[in-house]
């Protein structure tokens, strides 16, 4: 598996993907630090939300191979700023969370959300039920 660094917005769902990822049992945490399990590296929501926090991102990123923007598409913010994907030293892939709890239209917003911020390709994945979990890992 590539080195992955994940970003997103507080409780989007990266520690769960991580966790699914990384076949480890799946407990909730506050991630309060950058985390390393296997090959995936945790980040906090904070670093995303707070702009004096994210040069963190740009500089983890740079010891990564692909960068996953993850984003909730039940959560009404939008905290992605159009084209950010190329402030990225390496490649960032969008993906759309939650999928068990989002309807139709919130599924097709996320993606539209991640592809402008410059993120592609942008997978649909649900790291409690598993669904879309085995493209991901193919891609990675």
């Amino acid at each position: 598996m590539k080195r992955v660094l994940l970003v997103g917005s507080v409780s989007c769902g990266k520690t769960t993907l991580c966790q699914r990822l990384n076949g480890a049992i799946r407990q909730y945490k506050k991630t309060q630090t950058i985390e390393v399990m296997g090959q995936t590296i945790d980040t906090p929501g904070e670093y995303l939300e707070r702009r004096s926090l994210f040069s963190a991102l740009l500089v983890t990123a740079a010891e990564t191979d692909l960068v996953l923007f993850l984003l909730d598409p039940t959560q009404d913010r939008y905290l992605y700023s159009p084209g950010l994907a190329g402030a990225f030293p390496v490649p960032v892939i969008g993906v759309v969370t939650k999928t068990d709890l989002a309807n139709a239209d919130q599924l097709l917003i996320g993606k539209e959300r991640l592809e402008l911020a410059g993120a592609d390709p942008v997978l649909f994945v649900s790291a409690v039920t598993g669904e879309g979990i085995d493209a991901l890992a193919r891609l990675l």
